[in-house]
């Protein structure tokens, strides 16, 4: 039996759960399949349908229980414990395990402990025993076109009673194995027996890589330290090859590829990491699904959902995200060859935009259903009415024209840069004047069919703030947002007062969907009111909101990661929103890892013109960190520490670039370095030094920044329209339109 060691990174994450609790557990192969349950009954009202194993979008069966002899094993009374590689549960004096294993369609269910016999009992309408090769016992599948291969650890002779398998207790468990014939199962399952502890192995040995090589993080604040390696964890199953490289959107209904949330989750999900081959592989995969029909209104877009059986492309926002992780993607990377393989992509994204979308104005337009709130109801009615040029859409827009902008230039493709500029800087002009007036403190969600603005206020206009240059407004618009839509738990999709707020997702009032983009809780949308909080320096209210994630991650919902969402209001008698949608959601997790790694470390590589921004914002209660970040080819050790003054260090391992030291209310420093060196940052409240050593710690560098009287003026400004911001609260229901 293979047996991880003791002091392995992934046995320090051990989550216990309590019986109260009966938290998900999910595991995926990193290819197409994955296993839920929950640790101690499987009730969920929306996802128990989903449990055990699934495969492609196909259920294969519903879990299992185990038998000691006769007696079948009662997992409510079990001691539950998850590690980011199996499951534990301790019945008694019997222990057992679940281990899934990395590209193969193959469960391990072990229980040591026993004396006679142990069984298991497959569960699922129409699993039902079909055959038997050998020691190995063959049963049909819930979906139609897969059987299921069962035999014991050690491939003894079996008996059966009933639809119960029973082996002698030295075999401590048994294989399940998923084909879509049963010699194709019966392989599957042989092979695996034959090299499984290398298969462990190599199943752990790629998440410990992961959390010490690509997302290594110490502190002495050890609830940062396992949230942050438990999400990576959690991320990390998303990111699969079921139709090539893509990012399953979400678990359990979402285990397939969606333009929208692929690009949305790319930064946090592969890119902070470091995974650029993963994140080059997307980007290749998805681009061959591309509509290169020049007669469709499709035309250039990427796809909406890419599943095994369905290619859709009715997303308006889906392919400005893709050309614009294409340039973060070569920002990290370096790799601008990819440009010259997809430029043909970018011009077909661009062309069919301005051909069959874009209007006289430079404005994208778009189908009600065709953002990302796209719920409607059975007459194909918009619950949410965003068209006809929603405010994010135009943002999304304008900077895939820019990256268009930067992808011509590279190419020498001087007509395409100037129009793509041109449509660029209209676009922006307009949208200043049109989503804006002098009775509102914040942007208009969209332009309707006439053109005229509407103010329902929603958090889209947080990912708009490139659309217009005032930073006083800027600044009104995030505090009105933050007190408006963004409650601890997360940001709501609508603002409280509004008449179609629907405080509960899941209720008998209301269709689910009538809330789903009118009052749920998003928790993707907290990585962009974070982020717009800690520009204005605000990171100590965005911190409060990034614990209470890295909290819930370790003691609500599915272990260790984040749900799609939330109600906006705690139930009658509760304190905390009920978690609701997809147990595991890949942006959620994602926009959690972009935040932290891209605002408060403030480490933002531009390896498309050779520079490297280091703009920390880290919160006052954390006092110390180590942490790696790989950038191009290279890697960055890093480290920080506060006590009477803050002390940031970064090595650079094959790494040469112009670093841009950003820490406010100082002048911007930029210090080349090279190789083998050690930037230093010594901050007071009054001075900052910054120092370039070379390996020996001999000083090349040194610069005292000046003090900037502008940004010290500006971050004063920020302060007073911040001063005492608090997040949204709930309302008395009372005389609440939709709940009563």
């Amino acid at each position: 039996m293979m047996n991880v060691k003791e002091k392995s990174i992934l046995n320090e994450m051990k989550t216990f759960v309590a019986r109260d609790d009966n938290r998900s557990i999910s595991f995926t192969n990193k290819e197409a399949a994955f296993y839920f349950t929950q640790s101690h009954l499987t009730n969920h009202p929306e996802h128990a349908y989903f449990a055990g194993l699934n495969i492609a979008k196909n259920r294969i069966f519903q879990g299992y229980h185990l038998y000691d002899g006769s007696n079948k094993l009662d997992n409510q009374n079990s001691k539950v414990c998850v590690y980011p590689y199996k499951m534990m549960r301790e019945h008694g004096q019997l222990t057992e395990e679940l281990w899934m294993l990395d590209y193969k369609n193959v469960l391990e269910v072990s229980l040591t402990g026993v004396q006679q016999q142990i069984g298991i009992e497959l569960l699922g309408e129409n699993v039902k025993v079909v055959g038997q090769e050998g020691h190995i016992v063959i049963f049909s599948s819930l979906t139609e076109g897969w059987v299921i291969a069962v035999g014991s650890k050690q491939l003894q002779p079996i008996t059966m009673k009933g639809q119960i398998i029973y082996a002698d207790a030295k075999d401590e468990g048994f294989y399940i194995a998923a084909g879509k014939t049963a010699a194709e199962a019966v392989a599957l399952l042989q092979d695996t027996m034959k090299q499984v502890d290398p298969l462990k192995v190599e199943r752990v040995r790629r998440m410990e890589n992961l959390l010490l090589q690509n997302t290594y993080m110490r502190s002495t604040d050890e609830t940062l330290e396992l949230a942050h390696r438990w999400m990576n964890i959690t991320m990390d199953q998303l990111v699969t090859r079921q139709q090539g490289d893509g990012i399953y959107a979400g678990l359990p209904w979402f285990n397939e590829y969606w333009g929208r949330d692929q690009f949305i989750s790319m930064p946090g999900a592969v890119l902070v990491s470091g995974q650029f081959e993963t994140a080059r592989n997307i980007l290749l995969s998805f681009a061959k699904f591309q509509n290169t029909d020049k007669d469709s209104k499709f035309f250039g877009r990427i796809p909406n959902i890419l599943a095994p059986e369905n290619i859709d492309y009715h997303t308006t926002d889906g392919t400005p995200r893709f050309i614009i992780q294409l340039q973060d993607y070569v920002k990290y990377s370096g790799d601008t060859e990819i440009i010259k393989e997809l430029y043909p992509a970018v011009i077909n994204s661009i062309q069919g935009s301005i051909d069959h979308w874009m209007d006289e104005k430079g404005y994208l337009m778009h189908a009600d259903n065709e953002t990302w709130m796209d719920a409607r109801d059975s007459e194909l009615k918009s619950y949410s009415p965003r068209d006809t040029r929603a405010n994010d859409i135009q943002a999304l827009w304008y900077n895939q024209l820019l990256a268009g902008v930067y992808f011509a230039e590279y190419m020498n493709d001087q007509v395409n840069a100037e129009q793509w500029k041109r449509i660029a800087e209209q676009l922006k002009m307009n949208f200043e004047k049109d989503y804006r007036d002098s009775q509102h403190s914040y942007l208009a969600d969209r332009l309707d069919k006439e053109g005229k603005p509407e103010f329902s206020l929603r958090p889209n206009q947080l990912f708009a703030f490139d659309m217009f240059d005032d930073q006083e407004f800027a600044c009104q618009a995030i505090r009105t947002a933050w007190e408006e839509l963004v409650y601890p738990w997360g940001v709501a999709s609508l603002d409280r007062n509004h008449p179609l707020f629907h405080p509960f997702h899941l209720t008998h009032h209301y269709h689910k969907d009538a809330a789903y983009h009118n009052g749920a809780v998003w928790i993707w949308l907290n990585g962009i009111a974070m982020q717009r909080m800690i520009e204005v320096g605000a990171q100590e209210t965005a911190y409060q909101l990034f614990k209470n994630m890295n909290w819930m991650a370790l003691n609500k919902g599915v272990v260790g990661g984040l749900c799609e969402n939330m109600d906006a209001y705690p139930q009658e008698g509760e304190n905390w929103a009920k978690l609701t949608g997809a147990y595991l959601q890949a942006w959620s997790n994602a926009e959690q890892l972009r935040v932290w790694y891209q605002y408060f470390l403030g480490v933002r590589p531009d390896l498309i013109n050779n520079t490297l921004t280091f703009a920390p914002r880290i919160p006052e209660e954390i006092k110390d960190l180590d942490y790696m970040i790989k950038v191009g080819n290279g890697l960055i050790t890093a480290s920080y520490h506060a006590d009477s003054t803050k002390e940031y260090r970064y090595q650079f391992k094959d790494a040469s670039f112009t670093a841009t030291i950003d820490i406010s209310p100082f002048e911007i420093v930029e210090m080349e370095v090279i190789p083998g060196s050690e930037l230093v940052i010594t901050q007071t409240d009054r001075t900052l030094k910054v120092t370039l050593r070379d390996g020996q710690n001999n000083t090349i560098k040194e610069i005292d920044a000046s003090w900037s009287q502008a940004r010290a003026d500006q971050q004063e400004r920020n302060h007073e329209i911040l001063k005492d911001v608090s997040f949204a609260e709930p309302l008395d229901l009372k005389n609440h339109p939709v709940v009563h």
